[in-house]
């Protein structure tokens, strides 16, 4: 009897191949043809494109087609074919067939150029009158084109009038040959600009170097300031005199390795692997050098499995750690791509993790969990409802293992939350992906919308929010972190601007190449008092299986601000086989979860500066995994929360971990 089901099944295997080769190859016997085969516009151009389904004997089909544009932030295009160029570059625009079965689908491309406007003016950022013989400066220009954007891809021809007083090279390093008078252009497409300079005789007779760390240890990872000074004859200080940095390396392991240390032009200098490292400070013919040992960091730390609570039905979201009005201390997670679960747990004892209570609501994933700060009223999201109606589920969590419903609230909010903050009776609920909507729940029973934050960029997007002191910081994919006035108050770092829940008022933005900014976290560096905004990413190069293993890209950008106006980023830490997804800092410790590369806990102390993963910052790592998990025995971290002495995770295999931060055991230097 089992042979002959065995044999129905292959039968009905085969079948089902050939029905699905026949669908796929008539599927392919049709192309789509565009009206045009490349399509030019201008910035600002608006036009309709049209396509038609032929089969293979060359006959239109009546198989009806969708448009879009794969590059939504600079051309937008509409369902029907109506095309609107906002970005000057090369772009694409998607034509699929609508087709109930995915596998009949068929699609096609059509390349679009958008010309970039005439360059309006070229001009020279940091041009000097006068400079000295012998001395090189590097000469910055600026190209802005008819639409007042910022060139960077625009040949900029530079030239000297008297290559014997001054010559210039393709990089902008202009070099003094003798003394004399000389003008510089630059030309920009049919654009020029010219600056006249003198070079005079150069007074300096010596040079001097010091630093900050004078009497102390250097280990890798600190960032040492050097400071050089030209002198005259006389040993005063020559005002003006150009200064170039670099530095000789000797490291102690000496196999191969690539850069061991990085030096800016502003004498900062950071050492990721141990030895010695000669700087060296130049200015024109003269320079002086001196010499500094890095040792290892030594930072690292045991990091002990306290307990776990293992969800083996279905994936686990975020996660968030309160202490009850009771006293006891709980953890509440999410669930993803599953039934619309919030688990709530008992982590009083952490090797004794504990599931005391479920809620169950309408929807395929509860991405995101927050709870108040009195622990008395949690928030759930919800996406993929039965009825789309989606929304925030309020919770009434004064007892953990009795939870009850205060209120489901929906209005405006179908397209679905993905995730929320609650700060100060204001639910903060990330909508569609496209805004905020701030609600108000001094009344959890009814809640009502007081306000929202959306941005005005083309094609703008929204992943996360996260409140500080009154400052709402959301992650916004292409258009990076963006910071919002939502009531500041004395605590916060940088002045606000008198925003409130009913009117958020934006403050400062940054953004990075990548578009991939996914999270936010704003801190102050216990150990310096500089302030920060961490800006994750999120990235899946190699796809996303959500049935098996899977791998990660992307990493943490240090971003500081001085002011709302002038962000820098100064810093990273990139794990090179994995990617990032939440983090948390406490003190000058990140825990941050790095997908399949696990939980990493890393030392942020002091002035920071390039690849903290290069320079021994690691002070621990785990890999959470378990054979009962959902997908068994594979990592993939979601979130970490420090909190009373522990390190509380989820992870969106497995579940929820609970891990101890042991003391150093090493001998070294820190």
């Amino acid at each position: 009897m089992k042979k002959i089901n065995s044999i129905t099944k292959l039968v009905g295997i085969a079948v089902l191949t050939v029905v699905l080769l026949a669908v796929n190859s008539k599927a392919q016997d049709k192309k789509i043809v565009f009206e045009k085969e490349t399509l030019s516009l201008t910035l600002n151009e608006e036009t309709k494109i049209s396509a038609k389904v032929v089969d293979a004997e060359g006959n239109t089909t009546q198989d009806s087609l969708v448009f879009f544009s794969r590059n939504r932030r600079s051309l937008i295009v509409t369902p029907d074919g109506n095309v609107k160029a906002i970005q000057s570059g090369k772009f694409s625009i998607i034509a699929r067939t609508l087709t109930a079965d995915r596998a009949d689908r068929i699609s096609a491309t059509l390349a679009v150029d958008v010309a970039y406007p005439p360059v309006k003016a070229v001009t020279f950022l940091n041009a000097p009158e006068n400079f000295y013989n012998t001395t090189t400066i590097s000469l910055e220009t600026k190209v802005v084109d008819e639409a007042g954007v910022t060139r960077d891809n625009v040949d900029v021809k530079l030239s000297s009038s008297n290559p014997d007083v001054a010559s210039i090279d393709a990089f902008g390093n202009l070099k003094a040959h003798k003394k004399g008078s000389f003008t510089i252009t630059a030309k920009a497409e049919n654009k020029s600009a010219t600056w006249k300079f003198k070079v005079s005789e150069n007074p300096i007779a010596s040079m001097d170097i010091s630093h900050n760390y004078d009497g102390k240890t250097i280990r890798t990872g600190d960032v040492v300031t050097f400071e050089a000074i030209a002198k005259t004859n006389k040993g005063d200080a020559v005002e003006g005199a150009p200064i170039k940095y670099t530095y000789i390396a000797e490291p102690d392991d000496n196999l191969g390795q690539g850069a061991s240390a990085q030096i800016a032009q502003s004498g900062k200098f950071v050492a990721s692997d141990p030895g010695l490292f000669t700087i060296v400070a130049t200015s024109g013919d003269r320079s002086t050098t001196t010499t500094v040992k890095a040792v290892p960091r030594n930072v690292q730390r045991p990091l002990t499995l306290v307990g776990k609570g293992i969800v083996s039905h279905t994936r686990t979201s975020d996660l968030w750690v309160w202490e009850g009005v009771d006293g006891r201390d709980y953890a509440l997670t999410g669930t993803w791509g599953g039934n619309g679960e919030a688990i709530f747990w008992d982590v009083t004892d952490p090797s004794k993790i504990t599931p005391i209570d479920t809620v169950v609501v309408d929807a395929r994933t509860v991405n995101d969990v927050k709870v108040s700060e009195d622990g008395k009223v949690a928030v759930i999201t919800r996406e993929g409802a039965s009825d789309r109606k989606n929304g925030i589920i309020i919770l009434d969590v004064t007892n953990p293992r009795d939870v009850k419903i205060h209120s489901e609230y929906t209005q405006d909010l179908t397209g679905g939350v993905h995730n929320t903050f609650i700060y100060d009776n204001h639910v903060y609920a990330v909508n569609n992906g496209r805004k905020y909507d701030i609600i108000n729940i001094d009344d959890p029973k009814n809640p009502k919308t007081v306000g929202v934050f959306e941005l005005d960029t083309p094609s703008h997007s929204i992943h996360d929010v996260w409140i500080q002191d009154g400052i709402a910081y959301s992650s916004n994919w292409s258009d990076g972190i963006v910071a919002v006035d939502i009531g500041s108050n004395a605590s916060a770092d940088l002045p606000g601007a008198g925003g409130s829940p009913e009117n958020p008022v934006q403050l400062g933005s940054y953004a990075y190449p990548s578009g991939w900014n996914h999270a936010a976290f704003p801190f102050k560096s216990e150990s310096t008092g500089d302030f920060y905004v961490l800006g994750g990413d999120e990235a899946f190069p190699y796809g996303l299986n959500t049935e098996g293993a899977n791998r990660a890209a992307g990493w943490i950008h240090f971003v500081k601000f001085d002011d709302w106006n002038s962000p820098a980023e100064v810093a990273r830490y990139q794990v090179p086989e994995a990617g990032t997804h939440n983090y948390w800092v406490e003190g000058d410790i990140l825990y941050v979860a790095m997908y399949n590369g696990g939980l990493r806990v890393v030392d942020i102390s002091g002035e920071l500066m390039g690849d903290l993963y290069d320079q021994g910052r690691e002070i621990a790592s785990f890999y959470p995994s378990d054979s009962e998990a959902y997908i068994p025995n594979a990592t993939f971290t979601w979130g970490p929360q420090p909190y009373k002495g522990y390190i509380f995770l989820s992870d969106w295999n497995s579940g929820i971990w609970a891990l101890k931060l042991g003391e150093s055991t090493s001998q070294g230097t820190n």
